[in-house]
């Protein structure tokens, strides 16, 4: 018995030490840097972020604001309901502060202090800068509300009971850059910003390990398709993926949409590239570059 009791707390104890660990944590409101906000800039990061991709208003005929959400995401787990970020202050996100936004974007976190899934990908948001979390909330809080409620995700069991996230947490939520580039060379660090970052082109393009998170052993190397058949491809500078495209050739594709053999973008990356041109030329010069000297794999 006394063996017995010895291994029970044990094993209370740890279950204790590990909800402890992997509880729901947001920054404290002193984390936030004394900012000038620049709408502009946020309106920037919006594109890159490709926000109205996901959180587009399904019902767009009788939904004009852009950001009502309500696309549904079939995956293993069960299925995603894609939520209303519009500035409506009941459906959307217009009573969250700048720290709720915060948190939600870089950890994960909601304002009630529960777990997000990582089909939203705060995996990658977590690279970004806390200013430029404070300028795209600034934009947002400038764009028309939509009335569509939000609905709760159909999850089947264990993946519907949020505690377990805090663990995956641990194992993937990684704010280190993944690929290291010369800190003067400001093409590839801008580059590097916008596709590890806000752009968050891992999530589609690299393969994924046991636990549902990113393989960046294998970065961009490509990927199966998460919308059902086929598979999303590499886009390192290996002979099967951009070896033949030159730097200018991404640039061009994706402020066109049009490849190198005059093919056209398709897909899901007909939205991705429509987002990519409304970024600037030198934007879109950076990620080039970093495309081209991330290291190539097979």
């Amino acid at each position: 018995m006394r063996r017995l009791t010895i291994i029970l707390g044990g094993l209370a104890l740890a279950v204790v030490l590990l909800f402890l660990v992997t509880r729901p944590v947001g920054l404290p409101a002193g984390m936030l840097p004394a900012h000038t906000v620049d709408i502009a800039n946020g309106e920037i990061l919006f594109h890159a972020s490709g926000c109205a991709s996901c959180h587009a208003s399904v019902d767009a005929d009788t939904e004009p604001a852009i950001l009502g959400g309500g696309l549904a995401l079939d995956t293993p787990f069960g299925t995603f309901l894609v939520p209303n970020i519009s500035p409506h202050p009941d459906h959307g996100i217009g009573r969250w502060s700048t720290l709720d936004f915060v948190n939600a974007m870089h950890l994960g976190v909601s304002p009630g202090g529960r777990h997000y899934y990582p089909a939203f990908p705060y995996p990658s948001y977590t690279r970004m800068r806390l200013e430029d979390l404070m300028d795209l909330k600034s934009y947002l809080d400038t764009l028309p509300q939509a009335q569509n409620p939000n609905q709760e995700h159909d999850l089947t069991f264990p993946w519907n009971v949020r505690a377990g996230i805090g663990l995956w947490k641990l194992l993937n939520l990684d704010p280190a850059a993944v690929v290291s580039v010369p800190p003067d060379n400001k093409d590839l660090v801008r580059g590097r910003y916008l596709v590890e970052g806000p752009g968050h082109c891992g999530e589609c393009h690299t393969p994924r390990n046991w636990s549902g998170g990113l393989d960046n052993s294998r970065w961009l190397s490509g990927a199966p398709n998460p919308e059902g058949e086929g598979k999303v491809p590499n886009i390192t500078p290996d002979e099967n993926g951009l070896a033949e495209w030159s730097q200018r050739d991404i640039e061009y594709y994706l402020s066109s949409g049009l490849t190198p053999d005059f093919d056209t973008v398709g897909g899901s990356m007909v939205e991705v590239q429509a987002n990519m041109a409304r970024l600037s030329a030198e934007d879109r010069a950076a990620i080039a570059a970093y495309l081209k000297a991330v290291p190539p794999l097979h």
